[in-house]
């Protein structure tokens, strides 16, 4: 596991904030310009929460930056209110209120319609600005004469009226907005940001309300661009009527795609490489109109051979130096991608208990006349099943049996056609996924459903959440650590499924066969009462099967489990009874040996093959 250094980034920041006046300025940098990147880096903190760890690009942010500062900018220029740093506290507000608003109709969408929503939004924002409402707001000559900030606390008042004064108030405004950040993307809900995503639908199977978890960061991105409308409307003298346009929002992207999106840093360093280079070509240079096109060729070669932007170009470096620094240590390399032994922690392997701990007796599931229908084609009809506690149930049949679809019901990632399902004496029918995993109903994936940029422990941490902590909670300034269980259900389903070894390994650098066992884990992880594996063999080799079914023997101790599979001999050797589909209806249950000698299953399902064949059909 990674060493802990707390508090290391935030006091490096804070030496970097401090030296930067008796530096950058003898090099050639103004003030002036350094204030307008800390003010463009704070919008791209905000920004890059919500594009770089969640996945959710904006185009919108001009109409939450200009909101902010125009607020702040009429309250101090149009009212008798003084106070600078309650106006900015107010626009802060009222840009994530409307964020908050915004976020309601935006997120309804995802992916390019998301982002063409908000590029709607951001051109009503600024015709509303323009026309409407310009009596508030100055029209197309903005809102003149706002002070610059000040304290005022009755025994002492200070203004920071110089460009170096006004440096010390924004590098403080910046050094608090990043630690805020740094502290919500050490937090749960930073780790589920970026569970989201990478794999949305799956941090949703996993019991947690991604919508919510959207709409908070789209209002803390909101939040961050509000205060920064504020702080260039002070650093100005007044509010620029541009800070609606489209091409604010655009030079945000620009700049956290220059800096490195999912950092933080990558938007300070970002806006310092756009900003410095736009006055160097305007103003050095004379270039006229001409530097756009030369900064955008910059912009291109800059993404092109950095994709990760420049934050993580210096990355990449380190870790490569510290690779092979590793490598001439004679330092060990990762484990093996093979299978492993089960690994102790602290002296003995903890499992993770299911939620129905003790011994509960009769069924814990009942689907009955359960049905799907897909336009014209019937996937499942009239399906009645039931499955006791304690019991390890198989589920055969062909492809197109219908039996990925009828899991899909089970776990209510579909609704049906008709009839219901009942978990634990509890109606379900129609629930969505995520409380039904919450409740304890889960299943792992034929494909696998992982969270492909993350490590294994990452992995297994956002499925313990959704048990630990509900389907949605705000601890954005917890320590993820500081979780109560969490360290202790990762490290047991991690031995429980041999990956203790590679728990701080990503998982796009895992064997095939450790994805398999992880995605098991994941299902694990959230301690269901109910297990459903559909398809846990698939893919594999002759020894990876072999292992498996060792793996899911133990697993089953205890447990009450569900699984498809094609490979009858493993299935059977797992299960204690067998349904079989055909065709989208229950053809035939019983035990595995009275499968094997039913006639309906050879001639329907087996084709009148040899009993200890195995099928993989």
């Amino acid at each position: 596991m990674r060493r802990q250094r707390p508090l290391l980034v935030e006091t490096l920041l804070l030496i970097g904030l401090i030296a930067v006046p008796f530096i950058l300025p003898h090099l050639g940098f103004p003030l002036t310009t350094i204030n307008r990147i800390l003010i463009w880096a704070l919008v791209g903190i905000g920004f890059d929460l919500l594009f770089g760890y969640t996945g959710l690009l904006s185009f919108g942010q001009a109409a939450f930056f200009g909101t902010g500062g125009m607020f702040a900018a009429y309250l101090l220029t149009e009212t008798s209110f003084d106070n600078t740093i309650g106006a900015l506290f107010v626009g802060t507000v009222a840009a994530g209120i409307v964020g908050y608003l915004v976020g309601l109709i935006a997120l309804r969408r995802t992916g390019i319609y998301f982002a063409m929503i908000t590029v709607a939004i951001a051109e009503v924002f600024f015709f509303l600005e323009f026309n409407p409402l310009s009596e508030y707001t100055g029209g197309e000559n903005g809102i003149p004469g706002v002070p610059p900030p000040a304290i005022d606390l009755g025994f002492f008042a200070y203004e920071f009226s110089s460009n170096l004064e006004m440096y010390v108030f924004f590098a403080f405004c910046y050094f608090v907005g990043m630690v805020v950040a740094l502290r919500i993307v050490r937090s749960p809900v930073g780790l589920l940001l970026r569970g989201i995503r990478d794999n949305p639908q799956r941090a949703r199977a996993l019991g947690h309300d991604i919508h919510g978890y959207k709409l908070a960061v789209f209002v803390v991105a909101a939040m961050y661009a509000g205060l920064s409308g504020g702080l260039l409307a002070m650093m100005q003298g007044f509010m620029p009527p541009d800070a609606f346009m489209f091409h604010t929002s655009g030079e945000i992207v620009i700049q956290t795609a220059i800096g490195g999106a999912g950092t933080l840093f990558g938007p300070l360093l970002g806006a310092a490489t756009w900003l410095l280079l736009s006055d160097f070509l305007q103003t050095t240079l004379g270039l006229g109109a001409t530097w756009k096109l030369i900064l955008g060729i910059v912009f291109v070669i800059l993404v092109v051979f950095f994709r990760r932007g420049l934050v993580g170009a210096v990355v990449d470096l380190y870790h490569l130096a510290t690779k092979r620094r590793g490598e001439t240590g004679g330092d060990p390399g990762p484990a093996a991608a093979g299978p492993a032994s089960p690994s102790p922690v602290g002296g003995a392997t903890i499992r993770p208990q299911a939620r129905s701990s003790g011994r509960k007796q009769g069924p814990i599931l009942e689907a009955i006349g359960l049905t799907r229908h897909y336009g014209g084609v019937v996937a499942n009809s009239d399906i009645d099943f039931v499955v006791e506690h304690g019991e390890v149930r198989g589920i055969i049949g062909p492809n197109g049996a219908g039996k990925s679809t009828f899991f899909k019901m089970l776990t209510c990632e579909v609704p049906p056609t008709a009839g219901r399902i009942v978990f634990d004496g509890q109606d379900i029918t129609g629930m969505d996924v995520s409380d039904a995993c919450q409740r304890g109903l889960t299943k792992s994936y034929q494909i696998n459903q992982l969270f492909d940029r993350l490590t294994v422990r990452q992995n297994l941490e956002i499925a313990a959440l959704g048990q630990l902590r509900g389907k949605f909670r705000l601890d954005m300034l917890r320590n993820l650590a500081k979780v109560r269980g969490l360290a202790e259900q990762v490290e047991g389903t991690a031995a429980l499924v041999n990956l203790t070894s590679r728990l701080d390994a990503r998982v796009s650098e895992l064997a095939y066969g450790e994805k398999r066992r992880l995605e098991i884990g994941l299902a694990l992880a959230s301690s269901p009462s109910l297990l459903l594996l559909d398809e846990p063999l698939a893919g594999m080799s002759p020894q990876e099967r072999v292992d498996t079914v060792a793996l899911l023997k133990s697993i089953a101790e205890g447990r009450t489990m569900v699984v498809i599979d094609h490979d009858m001999d493993s299935l059977f050797e797992l299960v204690g009874k067998v349904t079989v589909l055909q065709e989208g209806r229950v053809l035939v249950e019983g035990t595995p040996e009275e499968i094997k000698a039913n006639a309906k299953v050879q001639e329907a399902y087996l084709g009148g093959m040899h009993e200890g064949m195995e099928t993989t059909a």
